[in-house]
């Protein structure tokens, strides 16, 4: 049977096709047909896959020698996800979301040329990935090296496939048939008041948390970098570029747009440092980091208000050349090197709760220290901010949001291994505060030697030589991850081009790189606070739900990023406060924000009547559910001064009543007081946050209880789907179109421009 049969209308879906345009998606009949056609390449291509990656399993979780070899991290997770995509998330389609494309989006039915855009799929990739891969994937993994390689990568790889692609792929799914509402709004919907409530207000404070963290990682890393600030700044007029060219001058063009920007791009990366290298250059692109926080306030600003085709939408897609690019690369050189891991599976600090890194046992603080690689909130928000306002067909949210998040856990995996193959003693001096370290080559080598460590016995001279290697004057407490991984790809990367003379390139290069990955995810963020704000006052003034309106699209916005942008300046300023307040929330805080994404779903899910495979989304909320109530009660309760916030709050106010001028890690009476201080505000934080989280999923629980107990007694279920409306456009699922998605696309191209919705297509 053709793809390209007459369209009639469907009696299940009760949508009737526009007279006189091809069919709008691939005939059913003739889809099916080419998923389940195996043909003897096909299977022996997956026996291989499979194969292949039980082999890399077995090598990293049995064999588990004096050394692993770091190629099998490659392999165990490209096929794991390969399956993962394949066979899991096609589970998923077929039975939970049942997408159809005769059906139009929001991008389609709601286009106003600034949010709702419709969007080549692929450039909606690189925007979503962009957008959705933070600060995480590149910190969490490092910071987790300290309990061995064995944890962590367990929780990346078989975390995603079961837990975080399955939240991003539904929540955008149903945020696309809601037209595109936050997640907080559709809580407010399918929970009821009290449920709905909670989430808002938990989204809200947690958005603002979230962003501010993300923008400060990004003033730590471009602070005094004029190669950095050059290279990151560019990237501003090429995407603006690239949003005009699309839009205007060759509009559809997108393989030619790509090729442009990426030369672009890579000029402004090369000469970033050579710019830097000049005196005025050093001197014009030499920032402190209040100038640059200041920067990203009003960036994040216009970003969040001007069309998303102009700036948003492009600058991720050309961002997502240089993530994927450099993850790609860095797996490459790892396959060319092989690099052997000497870090255990389990290390000495696996089973503890004061490790010199973070503090708390594996579980549960493994995994809300690895969050985005696996599990994370705040990819729900994205999910159900600006890309469900931008998808051309429904089919394509599998690729976007299934595929997205595992493209994410493999730069999560990529990044674990990068600090895994330096060396330990060289890791622990790097993430430990100084306060353990010293701050010198001599007092860092002399603690890291006294941990007892099997087989680490590092030098002060190793040391030294290594800050000298990198071009650094000091790698001595450089915590927070991102240094870490820039030595580690450094030191892969000078194995594979270029030797020791070019380590130095190679670490500034990662830190430049870093930078771009998390700015991306700033403006993203800010856009969907936006939304978040305006669909909650929505509640109350209708007329902001009208994402269109300009004057609450501007008003939202700057609410959003004063909110933000003030915590974020009084930690720039003062290293005691502001966010440095709430940078230690972000972990958990990300992870209930999950929950709730989950729980929301889990009530869709069991309203559209599908109880058979509810377990898909109940099991990765069940298990969000434990680590994160339970991480919030050691944090909230727990007696030991370096896990709990109260009880750590009570030993400073203790010292400060005994009269000592300095505890622990503060050296000085007015640090203790920012830490009483931090610390109060951290614990009452954290049972605002639980508190919110448990509302929220006992809510969800009774309406997916009370819809089972509907569709028993054949009481049909209130949903909130946008009524349907039949589509105007066709487009591919997939990176590369299938057979008949191409044949129909022949259909559609034969059309005379003026009966194609030509001046919204792929923009």
């Amino acid at each position: 049977m053709p793809a390209g049969r007459p369209q009639t209308a469907d009696p299940e879906d009760g949508i009737t096709p526009v007279p006189g345009l091809p069919p709008t998606a691939v005939d059913e009949t003739v889809r099916e047909a080419e998923e389940r056609k195996w043909t003897p390449g096909k299977i022996a291509l997956w026996a291989a896959i499979a194969l292949l990656g039980g082999v890399a399993w077995f090598m990293l979780a049995i064999i588990r020698g004096e050394t692993v070899n770091a190629i099998w991290f490659v392999f165990a997770s490209v096929c794991t996800y390969l399956i993962g995509y394949r066979f899991y998330s096609k589970v998923i389609e077929r039975y939970i979301a049942r997408p159809n494309d005769r059906r139009a989006t929001p991008a389609e039915y709601k286009a106003d040329g600034k949010d709702y855009v419709r969007t080549d799929r692929n450039v909606l990739f690189g925007h979503h990935f962009a957008a959705i891969a933070g600060a995480g994937p590149l910190v969490g993994p490092v910071i987790a090296a300290q309990m061995g390689y064995l944890p962590g990568t367990i929780w990346i790889i078989i975390g995603v496939v079961l837990a975080g692609a399955v939240q991003d792929y539904l929540v955008l799914f149903f945020s696309m048939r809601r037209g595109g509402r936050s997640l907080g709004q559709m809580a407010r919907e399918e929970l009821g008041v009290i449920g709905g409530t909670a989430a808002l207000i938990a989204t809200l404070l947690i958005m603002i948390i979230i962003v501010a963290i993300l923008a400060l990682v990004v003033v730590n890393a471009l602070g005094e970098s004029p190669w950095g600030v050059f290279s990151v700044g560019m990237t501003i007029p090429i995407a603006l570029f690239m949003g005009v060219y699309l839009r205007y001058l060759r509009p559809g063009k997108v393989m030619e747009v790509s090729i442009i920007g990426f030369v672009l791009l890579m000029a402004a990366i090369i000469g970033g440092g050579a710019v830097a290298g000049t005196e005025w250059g050093a001197a014009f692109f030499h920032l402190d980091k209040v100038t640059i926080a200041w920067g990203l306030i009003i960036y994040g600003f216009i970003a969040a208000i001007l069309p998303v085709w102009l700036l948003l939408a492009p600058r991720d897609y050309l961002s997502t050349f240089m993530k994927i690019g450099v993850i790609l690369m860095l797996a490459l050189a790892i396959i060319v090197v092989r690099p052997e891991i000497t870090v255990p599976a389990f290390s000495e600090f696996a089973s503890r709760d004061n490790g010199p890194v973070f503090s708390g046992a594996v579980f549960p603080f493994l995994f809300v220290t690895i969050a985005c690689g696996a599990l994370s909130g705040f990819h729900a928000l994205i999910s159900s901010g600006t890309t469900p306002k931008l998808i051309e067909k429904e089919r394509q949210t599998r690729l976007i949001g299934y595929g997205g998040m595992l493209m994410e856990s493999f730069v999560a995996i990529m990044a674990l291994v990068a600090a895994i193959s330096i060396d330990r003693g060289i890791y622990f001096a790097m993430n430990a505060p100084t306060a353990l370290t010293g701050g010198t080559v001599e007092t860092a080598a002399q603690w890291v030697n006294s941990l007892g460590l099997a087989g680490v016995n590092i030098t002060p001279d190793v040391l030294a030589q290594t800050a000298k290697d990198v071009g650094e004057q000091s790698i001595i407490s450089r915590s927070g991850g991102a240094p870490t991984l820039a030595v580690g790809l450094a030191h892969i990367m000078q194995q594979f081009i270029g030797g020791t003379a070019m380590m130095a390139f190679w670490y500034h290069f990662a830190i430049m790189f870093e930078a771009l990955f998390i700015l991306t995810a700033v403006d993203a963020g800010t856009r969907v606070a936006r939304f978040m704000l305006q669909d909650s006052i929505g509640n109350f003034v209708p007329k902001f739900k009208d994402h269109s309106w300009r004057p609450g699209a501007w008003l939202t916005t700057a609410v959003m990023v004063l909110a933000w942008g003030a915590v974020l300046l009084m930690g720039v300023t003062d290293p005691l406060g502001g966010i440095n307040t709430l940078f230690p929330l972000f972990g958990i805080a990300n992870q209930l924000l999950a929950a709730i994404a989950l729980a929301v779903v889990l009530a869709i899910v069991a309203k559209r009547g599908t109880f058979k495979y509810l377990w898909i989304v109940a099991l990765p909320l069940a298990f969000a559910a434990v680590v994160t109530i339970t991480a919030s009660f050691y944090k909230i309760f727990s007696p030991v001064p370096a896990v709990g916030y109260f009880a750590q709050n009570a030993a400073f106010a203790k010292a400060l009543a005994d009269g000592k001028t300095s505890f622990g890690t503060a050296k000085t009476t007015a640090a203790m007081e920012a830490v009483v201080r931090n610390t109060m505000i951290q614990g009452w934080l954290s049972v605002i946050f639980v508190v919110l989280s448990i509302i929220v999923i006992i809510t969800a629980v009774i309406a997916a209880v009370k819809a089972y107990r509907n569709a028993a007694k054949g009481i049909a279920n209130v949903e909130y789907e946008d009524p349907a409306q039949p589509s105007r456009v066709f487009a591919p699922a997939g990176v590369f179109p299938t057979p008949a998605e191409r044949e129909l696309q022949a259909e559609w191209d034969k059309l005379p421009a003026d009966r194609r919705l030509e001046h919204s297509a792929r923009h």
